[in-house]
């Protein structure tokens, strides 16, 4: 099996400083503690590894090094990932909207399991699954970085078509 591994350049710096500063509460009494409402989030485009349309916000942390991230990503109607797997272990929440998983090496979209707002997704590290979109989605991931991606056939990585 050939795979293509992308590791999600997230513009760390760049995000964490401007996503964090005026998000979090500052306040000494707050120490650690952030707090963020969704009208604080900073959205940005998607790293490359991803195909192109998604939005992303940086929550905590920077999954593009080890330790703890929480990210969101805002996908359009119509979108897709095609087959791929991650290295670690991946938590996703449906904030808004429907997401479309399916797992193996093919994308089946007859196949796919609908997980509305609310739902749960638990992923380890390894499984080869992909995803879409019908209408606008939100989703928050939170796992243990770094986050990558490995794309099933490499034709799909969109870093390979720059």
């Amino acid at each position: 099996m050939n795979t293509s591994s992308v590791r999600l350049p997230l513009l760390a710096a760049a995000l964490l400083s401007a996503a964090a500063l005026p998000a979090n509460a500052q306040d000494a009494a707050m120490g650690n503690m952030a707090m963020t409402n969704p009208s604080a989030m900073k959205w940005v485009d998607a790293p490359p590894g991803l195909p192109k349309g998604a939005k992303l916000a940086v929550l905590q942390g920077d999954p593009s090094k080890e330790g703890p991230y929480v990210v969101r990503l805002k996908a359009p109607g119509g979108y897709k990932v095609p087959p791929h797997w991650h290295s670690q272990t991946e938590n996703l929440t449906v904030i808004s909207g429907t997401l479309y998983l399916g797992a193996g090496d093919t994308m089946d979209m007859g196949a796919a399991h609908a997980l509305k707002a609310g739902g749960y997704h638990y992923l380890p590290g390894g499984a080869h699954h992909y995803a879409f979109t019908k209408s606008t989605t939100v989703v928050q991931i939170h796992g243990t970085g770094p986050l990558d991606i490995k794309y099933v056939d490499p034709k799909d990585d969109p870093t390979a078509k720059q």
